[in-house]
Formats: structure tokens, sequence, C-alpha cells
């Protein structure tokens, strides 16, 4: 795997762009602390892009699955750089309208790239290789994570906000350079001209159900983002509730140096392991993680609280979507993770929404109850089902899923 030029090619594009992300996130948190004082019209703004992302999902499952992927990437990079402009007035003109369109377009390529990277993986890696290179390539975009906020800190203290949104547009440049390198072979995950035709997700529910293992992950998928959704808006109400604005770094540097540790454990963890088993104990931990955030006042125990979210995610994801990349055939990738990707916006929409009205409302400590215990009862409900309606459970190891 590591002699695969494209293999790096994609892990140094995604480190490199991954700086310009997390560095425009913190400028996109320190714009709307600034210019807004409610959480929940934080979170409606955050939401506007979302639905947009959503919306053109169909359209981009069809377009993914029907056109070479690197294509949909570079076309999707070329649209990551021209979304940055709309900060640059935004910034200009204190204009919260600019904003909103920046975070509308910069979602509507998202939802052509991840699925299109993610379809186009499988097409670079060998199967037995794809829990390695996702363990990896999370790994990667965590180490950029954590640089890039570390990064933006240091330049909002000597440089102006609009340096943060130039460093994202350098960094946006870059990966569209190294998209131009990839070299891939697609003649198998390319589908039929009749794609072009399709209409919308119809064709995926049926491999879904043929697919049971896909169908339980993507359920369970659901339980991160009751804590993913609204992340960012926690960051900020913890950064308020302990009067300290360097804690947002230090969180973010937790959450995911956990993530990292994980990713790198995962392959070992899950080696002649129940799958299923796994998972059902990460998204526990991850709802008691949502549960210790009513001490988020402490700031041990806030750290610790994300420190336990990292890691678990950083196992749940990379064994999450390697089910996926093997399991469901390769023609339908394109329209199965724009689907996914839909579902996730979807999922990350009312809990961003929920967040911010709770957040006004009720505060932190409460809604952590409330979405812990919803995710708790979730897992019980759902394990109970699947326990009596299925063999999961007794299957050891990954290949036998």
């Amino acid at each position: 795997m590591w002699q695969n030029k494209n293999v790096w090619i994609i892990l140094i594009g995604e480190f490199i762009a991954g700086l310009g992300l997390w560095t425009g996130i913190i400028g996109n948190l320190e714009f709307m602390q600034a210019f807004i004082p409610s959480d929940f019209v934080k979170a409606l703004i955050m939401f506007v892009g979302l639905l947009a992302g959503v919306l053109v999902g169909p359209l981009a499952g069809r377009i993914i699955d029907s056109n070479s992927k690197k294509v949909v990437l570079i076309y999707s990079g070329i649209g990551r750089m021209l979304s940055v402009c709309f900060m640059f007035l935004a910034i200009q003109y204190s204009s919260i309208t600019f904003m909103v369109l920046f975070m509308i377009s910069i979602q509507i390529s998202a939802a052509f790239y991840f699925p299109a990277l993610q379809s186009a993986i499988p097409l670079i890696v060998k199967d037995n290789d794809l829990l390695t290179m996702n363990g990896i390539h999370m790994n990667v975009s965590t180490v950029s994570r954590i640089a890039g906020t570390a990064i933006a800190g240091a330049m909002l203290v000597v440089m102006s906000l609009s340096s943060l949104y130039l460093a994202s547009f350098i960094a946006y440049g870059f990966l569209l350079i190294t998209t131009f390198l990839l070299k891939i072979d697609e003649s198998e995950g390319l589908a039929s001209k009749k794609i072009k035709k399709s209409s919308s997700f119809k064709e995926v529910i049926p491999v879904l159900k043929e697919t049971p293992i896909a169908l339980t992950v993507l359920i369970l998928t659901m339980i991160p983002y009751l804590f993913l959704g609204g992340f960012n808006l926690m960051v900020i109400n913890i950064s308020e509730l302990q009067d300290d604005s360097t804690i947002k770094s230090f969180i973010y540097a937790v959450e995911g140096i956990f993530f990292m540790i994980g990713a790198f454990a995962v392959k070992r963890i899950s080696k002649d392991k129940n799958l299923i088993t796994l998972m059902f104990s990460f998204v526990t931990l991850i709802a008691f993680a949502h549960l210790s955030l009513f001490f988020a006042d402490v700031k041990w125990m806030s750290l610790m609280s994300f420190a336990i979210f990292g890691l678990a995610v950083g196992c749940f994801f990379p064994i999450a979507v390697t089910i996926f990349q093997t399991k469901i055939p390769k023609e339908y990738h394109g329209r199965f993770f724009s689907f996914r990707n839909m579902l996730d916006r979807v999922a990350f929409q009312v809990v961003l929404l929920g967040t911010g009205l709770f957040l006004d409302t009720i505060g932190l400590k409460l809604m952590a109850l409330v979405f812990g215990l919803l995710s708790l009862t979730i897992i019980i409900i759902y394990f109970i089902k699947l326990n009596k309606t299925s063999t999961y459970f007794q299957k050891k190891a990954e290949g036998s899923l």
C-alpha cells in the first residue's frame, strides 16, 4: 500500500486541506461570536449550509457513479476555493449574508467531494488494506485538525481574521493541485451510462435490504452524530461557561489526539473480534461522554469528556466506512455514500438546531443529560431488537459479517 503513489497524494493533500478547513472553522466561530449573540441563530446559519448539501445529494450521487471520480474531486475543489471568497466579502462588509452564502457553497462542494473520495479509495487500495487506509486517512485528517486549530489560535493573536481565510484558500489550492496528480483505474467502479437516467436513491434501498450489516451500521452511526451535530456550539458554550477562550483549542486538541489513538489501534482491536459488539461498545462510550458533559464547568472533566468521545469515534468510524466500502457493490458507491451523506446532514441539522435551542433554553448541563440518555435508550432498544432477530452477535470476524 505504501508503494502506491495515489495513497501518498491523498494523504498529503488531506493534511494540507485539513489545515485550511480547520483554520477556516476557527475563523467561522470567531466571526459568529463577534456578530451573532444567540446560539440558536448560529445554529440556523449552520443549518442553511447543511440543508444545501442535502438538496444536492441525489444529483451528487448520480454524477459520482456516472463520471470520473477524479473529475468530480477537481470540480468540487474549485468550488471550495470559490466559496472562501464569500468570507472575504463577509469580513470586509461585516455581512452575515455573505457568511450564509459561504456556508451554502462550501457545503455544496463537500456534498460532491466526500462521497467521491470515499468511492475512490476502494479503487486505489486493495480490500484487505481498506481498514488500515481508512484509519490512517482519519488520523491524517485529525493531525491536520489539531495543527489547524493551533495555528488558527496563534494567528488570531497576531493577525487579522482575513488571514485565516487566506490560509484556507491557499490550502484548498494545494489540494486541487494534488488532485490533478491522481491516477485512478475506474473501469471497475464506474457504472453504466444508464445511471445518468436514474431518478434518485431508490436503487440503494434494495442494496441495503440485501446487506443488513450496512443498515445496522447506518443506525449506529446516528449515535455519534448526537454529539457531533452540536460539537462547535458546545465548544463555544464551554468556553463561555469557563470564561476561557483558550479552552477551545485544548478541546479540539485533546479530542483529536484521542481520535488518533483510536483510529491507530482500531485494526489491532478489531482483529478476530465481533465488529457489531465492538461498535455497540464504542457508541455506549460516546453516550457516557455526552452524559459527562454535565460537569463541563470543570476544565479537566470537559477535556475528559471529549477525550472519551474522540477515542470511541476514532475506533467506530474506520470500521463503519470499511464495512460500507467492502459490503456495498462498487457500482453503487457514489449513490450510497451520497445517500449516507444526506442522512448525516439531516442528522446534523436536527441535532444542530436542537443543540442551539437547548443551549438557549435549558443550558449545556441539562442538554448533555437529555442527549446522553436518548443515546443510551436507542442503544439498549436496538441492541435487544438485533440480539433477538439476528445472529450477528455470534459471528466473530469481519469476514463473516
